[in-house]
């Protein structure tokens, strides 16, 4: 993995003289990414330079370096990725000549052989580049299929820029961009920002499985997408009759996992004992000439320790595993950290163990594999068979009569709900939810409300159901997920469109930019087997039936697995990677809280609505409700603007 960046400006621009260091200085800000080796390219004419910090897994020599330019000169990239089919596409260029074995070279001559959109096309792997074509002028912006890799652009005063991270973005001179309130909104309700929006007025993520050619640096067009993952699970041909959905399985996760498993440095497996990681570890086992090197993060709290189930899994499979247990003491150590290495505010709380496992992994191995997009590929979530019991009781009431309800239901004040959520009726406050009574209502209000079935489903994902009151000068926009194409509309069951909508949302934008944060920031390659666009395409193929038996999801992994493992570790109840903070936030974080969160200092950034801070923290560190996601969602904004110094 790597940090890559670079700048477009017109022959006149006040930089076109001192983009190199401009470049350079951006580049010294992605070293965390990689910290092997860097390199600028200024093109001769000086319109573009590109900058790249490497982390070396695939040929750790000099003939690897980047950027790299094409043997006929044309073309010049700066890439960050593993491209998995790198030796099929070597084959297929038929060159004589070859300057070492990266998949970098292979990438770029393939461009130059048959241009950025047949490349696109043909390769499998997760990547974010810029490439500049010399001939045409043009620099040629590119992400993966599923959002693995992350890419930031924009333009300021007629210079264009691209880069891995926001903070390489302190290098512009006189860039000093404005917080984007919406963004500011839309991070509230699902503690991330979706592309493309970022927390900088100007500045964009590029969207997963998009491009973008950009021919004039003050009018860069919109970016167009060459794969769509829902074509491809709508178009998936299904599983042939007689066909043995377990063994075929077995068969696509092995070749997926075997072609993942190339590195020229060490490589391991993070373990946390469920399904999904399980059945990559159980994989790479078989395919291995040795123990595989596995990690597991424990916890303190026996609520949320999956360790002993690990371990379990670890001596089945003889890997060689290694076990950590940490505590609340571990977790503030390097909750600092977490405004740094996320640079948007990022407030998924499993970043901080996802982060203590990197960093563990990071002493052993230089990649390691994870068993992310297993749920949604296999319909894991509870969520998903959660969505098509609301469904059926939504289309039991008259929509006018389910809109009024929902309206009403969602003009209560949420903390005048917690506060009579004990006399509530049991239908309106399920058992065992009294202490989130108010946000729960808000919810059966919105879910109520909602027209379409993506609607519903955003009403029952979102964290905070007051985000436009809570942000100052924010938009009043409704709830919903922004930008899904119109053939998510088709015929497609409750349960398989919300799969597919969090491929398209919750994947990117939260589970693998926590991960690649997190990685990179202790120089580790994570990559992720499930998302090979083969496996996603033959799991597309799969029946409801294959997914769900018996109320539990994943019913064709699971059989895999058991290949493998005995069945008590295969049947117990998902867990998830998360970690006790609303408890820490009451005890050994709370003075810490109580800093972020003062009604003075809220005041001063000018951002936030202070009393609305203040309602939401003093009940759930009294104990009156269970606010933990939206808690840490304000610690997380609060601590950021303090580390950008606002």
């Amino acid at each position: 993995m790597c940090g890559v960046c670079g700048t477009f400006v017109s022959n006149n621009h006040p930089l076109s003289n001192s983009q190199r260091s401009v470049v350079t200085s951006m580049v010294s800000m992605l070293r965390h990414r990689g910290p092997d080796a860097s390199g600028v390219w200024l093109d001769p004419p000086g319109l573009t330079a590109l900058g790249h910090a490497r982390l070396a897994i695939m040929d750790l020599s000099d003939a690897g370096a980047q950027p790299m330019t094409s043997q006929d000169g044309r073309w010049t990239i700066t890439y960050n990725g593993e491209l998995y089919n790198a030796d099929n596409l070597r084959r297929s260029l038929h060159s004589t000549y070859w300057r070492g074995h990266s998949d970098t070279e292979v990438l770029l001559e393939h461009i130059s052989r048959h241009g950025v959109l047949e490349t696109l096309s043909a390769a499998k792997g997760m990547f974010a580049f810029g490439c500049w074509d010399n001939q045409q002028a043009e620099l040629w912006l590119a992400r993966d299929r599923f959002g693995e890799k992350p890419l930031y652009y924009g333009s300021h005063g007629g210079l264009f820029f691209f880069s891995s991270e926001l903070k390489a973005l302190r290098a512009i001179p006189s860039f000093a961009p404005a917080i984007n309130r919406n963004a500011l909104r839309e991070f509230f309700r699902w503690t991330n920002i979706p592309a493309p929006l970022t927390i900088y007025e100007g500045v964009y993520k590029l969207p997963p499985a998009h491009v973008l050619r950009i021919s004039s640096p003050s009018a860069p067009p919109e970016p167009r997408p060459y794969w769509s993952a829902v074509d491809q699970a709508l178009s998936a041909p299904p599983l042939i009759s007689g066909m043995n959905a377990v063994q075929s399985l077995g068969q696509e996760l092995d070749r997926a996992v075997k072609s993942q498993m190339v590195a020229d440095v060490p490589l391991g497996a993070f373990l946390s004992g469920g399904i999904d990681s399980s059945t990559v570890v159980a994989s790479m086992q078989r395919q291995s000439p040795a123990p595989v090197h596995t990690f597991t993060i424990g916890f303190k709290e026996p609520t949320y320790n999956e360790s002993g189930y690990a371990a379990e899994v670890a001596a089945v499979l003889g890997t060689d595993h290694t076990e950590v247990m940490v505590g609340a003491s571990d977790a503030m150590k390097v909750i600092p950290e977490m405004s740094t290495i996320y640079d948007e505010p990022f407030a998924d709380s499993s970043q901080i163990p996802t982060f203590l496992i990197s960093r563990m992994a990071r002493a052993h191995v230089g990649v390691a594999l994870s068993g992310d997009g297993g749920d949604e590929l296999f319909g894991g979530y509870d969520r998903y068979r959660l969505i098509r019991r609301l469904t059926r009781i939504r289309d039991l009431l008259p929509s006018t009569t389910r809109r009024l309800l929902g309206d009403a239901l969602r003009q209560v004040p949420p903390e005048t709900v917690d506060r009579i959520g004990g006399r509530l009726p049991r239908f309106m406050v399920p058992s065992g939810l009294r202490h989130r009574a108010g946000h729960r209502l808000h919810k059966a209000g919105s879910i109520l409300s909602a027209n379409q079935l993506p609607d519903v489903y955003a009403a029952l994902m979102s964290i905070e159901t007051s985000a436009d009151e809570l942000v100052i000068g924010a938009d009043d926009a409704p709830l919903g997920f922004a930008g899904l194409p119109s053939t998510l509309r088709q015929d497609l069951s409750p349960f398989e469109r919300s799969m597919l909508i969090d491929t398209l949302t919750y994947l990117p934008d939260d589970l693998l930019t926590k991960v690649d944060r997190a990685s990179m920031a202790v120089n580790l390659e994570v990559r992720v087997p499930f998302l090979d666009p083969d496996l996603f395409r033959f799991a597309w193929g799969l029946s409801h039936d294959h997914r769900v038996r018996n109320s539990q999801g994943k019913w064709v992994l699971r059989e895999l697995l058991r290949t493998s493992l005995p069945d008590h570790l295969v049947d117990r109840p998902k867990m998830g990677f998360g970690v006790p903070v609303g408890q820490w936030l009451r005890g050994p974080l709370r003075s810490w809280a109580d800093d972020l969160l003062s009604p003075a200092l809220v005041k001063r950034h000018g951002l936030l609505n202070p009393p609305s801070v203040e309602r939401r923290w003093r009940a759930h560190r009294d104990g009156d409700a269970d606010l933990t996601f939206q808690i840490w969602s304000l610690l997380m904004f609060q601590a950021w603007l303090i580390e950008e110094g606002i």
